[in-house]
């Protein structure tokens, strides 16, 4: 019987004050804090993921960073300060730093009711291609960008990146059941549907003192 692939899973996570400015309507000044809540409930999730190895967090934010490693996730500074795409190459870098034939993975960091059988699943399903990754909930997107070992690690997030993803030649993972898996976070109604999933523990206690309706 062969040994199941473990993945090394990469979330970028940017200063929270430039992140999620579509929630402002909705959660005013609070917007970093929920910014922050999301990422923690995310790398919470992917670590509690039996295919997950490690979680490695690329920000240069100190509280978010201070959070992942009290969770049990590395963290790596986001020196490249050059964009999403560039922080998750660095991350994926870092990854492979010690060994080049790492599978590594990339989340995004808004999966604020992401399950860790969800997860799984995915990344099960991606441990059978090169390349692959997973829409979002709006079928524009991409919450999901895995390179198997020895993959060439080139993400194309941004805009429509899940055109981008498979002009690239990466393998969308059509799943069924994995709704917590598409649900990132950028607007009110995004943060509704995420709640109606389930939310994470941070992300449910910062919603319930500041009493959101939604």
């Amino acid at each position: 019987m062969s040994t199941p692939q473990r993945w090394t899973v990469v979330v970028p996570v940017k200063r929270p004050e430039h992140a999620k400015t579509r929630l402002a309507d909705a959660v005013g000044e609070s917007r970093p804090r929920f910014a922050r809540a999301f990422a923690a409930d995310t790398v919470r999730a992917a670590l509690d993921c039996p295919s997950v190895a490690r979680v490695l967090v690329v920000t240069d934010d100190d509280e978010i960073a201070a959070e992942a490693r009290a969770l049990g996730a590395e963290v790596v500074a986001d020196t490249p300060d050059a964009g999403l795409n560039a922080a998750l190459r660095h991350g994926a870098e870092a990854a492979r730093a010690s060994d080049a034939d790492v599978a590594v993975a990339t989340l995004s960091a808004d999966l604020a009711a992401l399950r860790p059988d969800e997860l799984s699943r995915v990344l099960d399903a991606a441990a059978e291609h090169p390349l692959s990754f997973v829409a979002d909930a709006a079928g524009i997107g991409t919450t999901i960008y895995a390179a198997g070992p020895g993959a060439v690690f080139e993400p194309a997030f941004g805009g429509r990146s899940r055109a981008a993803h498979r002009l690239a030649g990466a393998v969308e993972l059509e799943l069924d059941d994995i709704p917590t898996v598409r649900r990132d976070v950028d607007t009110a109604v995004d943060l509704w549907d995420a709640r109606r999933l389930g939310v994470g523990p941070r992300t449910a206690a910062l919603l319930e003192e500041l009493d959101v309706a939604l």
